[in-house]
């Protein structure tokens, strides 16, 4: 399956999973260089499909993910969105990020955060590489995965 074959089967696969449920909605879907990107937009079964803190959707992206692999596909990474909840998730874990910074800046103490997916993660890294004094590592295994901020020693 080439890329576009791989890009018009994976809106197919998501529109067809979300008919089973009832809903009709368009997927809307782009490919950056090399994942498959698909937006859902709000619709009354938005809370279903998202469920709690996100664990729908994300059972939803991975089902797609291994559809793909399966069906050797040339592009096996998707992110999927459902009424922009993933967007606004990282913004929020954005802004702490921001706060937390500030905290060990201040303090100077170090602090381990608590345990995040890889997403979540990534967002975290990403938002305090901007800062020369802190350093970010993550520890711990499997769902226990978590970030540790730490002044940088002078």
């Amino acid at each position: 399956m080439n890329r576009e074959e791989s890009i018009n089967f994976a809106k197919k696969y998501i529109e067809d999973t979300l008919s089973f449920f009832g809903l009709n909605t368009d997927v809307y879907t782009t490919a950056d260089e090399d994942v498959i990107e698909l937006s859902v937009p709000n619709t009354y079964m938005s809370n279903l499909l998202i469920g709690k803190n996100g664990d729908t959707l994300r059972s939803l992206q991975f089902l797609l993910r291994s559809t793909l692999i399966q069906k050797n596909a040339e592009l096996t990474r998707v992110n999927l969105d459902i009424a922009d909840y993933k967007r606004r998730h990282n913004n929020q874990i954005a802004d702490r990020a921001e706060e937390w910074a500030k905290e060990v800046l201040a303090s100077g103490e170090e602090m381990p955060l608590r345990p995040m997916n890889a997403a979540e993660r990534r967002v975290v890294h990403k938002v305090l590489s901007d800062y020369s004094q802190l350093t970010t590592e993550s520890e711990g295994e499997g769902r226990d995965r978590h970030i540790v901020i730490r002044k940088v020693a002078e």
